[in-house]
């Protein structure tokens, strides 16, 4: 696929139109017709190449893997880990994002493609933050053995939990809040890799 090529700018139409649909009616009022339509593109394209609502979540979940923001280096392990909070909880609040992850979330649980996928999205999200912890522990600022992907983790998941099960705001004081239990977290040991 060259960069730039009609290749690349029917699937940039069709992720964002599938995106939008998304965002606006959830995975159950996602379908590819409507996409196609949306996107301006031909349906038959669009059945082709994805082939179905849970192959477009997945090649949407690996294009936003892949345009997804490098991760935050100021040297600070506090500062880079409320970085990582800070950008969760944009990415949660915005208007197009924030539902956008809910309703993927939502059929990653009845869906195991869209759950693969959703893996692979986290798990370069991780892998990309995940080097602010091990230079903490080359630091001596964490105990070794502290599983980076796991600190990284932990910022997270309490600003997905709150945006999953409450009405609680997503601001700057639960980013806050998330690197801080982290990073108390990770300096305590909780992290540590333990021997099988």
């Amino acid at each position: 696929m060259r960069p730039g090529g009609r290749t690349a700018r029917v699937r940039a139409a069709v992720l964002e139109a599938g995106g939008d649909i998304l965002a606006e009616q959830g995975f159950h009022g996602l379908d590819l017709a409507d996409v196609a339509r949306r996107a301006e593109v031909g349906k038959t394209t669009v059945y082709r190449r994805w082939g179905t609502v849970d192959g477009l979540v997945a090649d949407l979940l690996t294009d936003m893997a892949e345009q997804s923001l490098p991760r935050t280096d100021t040297g600070s392990l506090e500062e880079d880990l409320l970085a990582n909070a800070r950008l969760v909880c944009r990415t949660l609040t915005d208007p197009r994002q924030g539902p956008l992850f809910k309703a993927v979330i939502a059929a990653a649980t009845g869906d195991a493609r869209t759950a693969a996928a959703l893996h692979r999205f986290y798990a370069v999200r991780v892998a990309q933050w995940a080097p602010c912890v091990q230079e903490a522990v080359e630091r001596g600022e964490l105990p070794e053995g502290t599983d980076a992907a796991e600190t990284v983790r932990a910022v997270s998941a309490p600003l997905y939990y709150r945006l999953l099960t409450t009405d609680a705001p997503l601001d700057d004081a639960a980013a806050r809040q998330a690197a801080a239990a982290a990073i108390a977290a990770a300096r305590a040991g909780a992290f540590v890799r333990t021997p099988l």
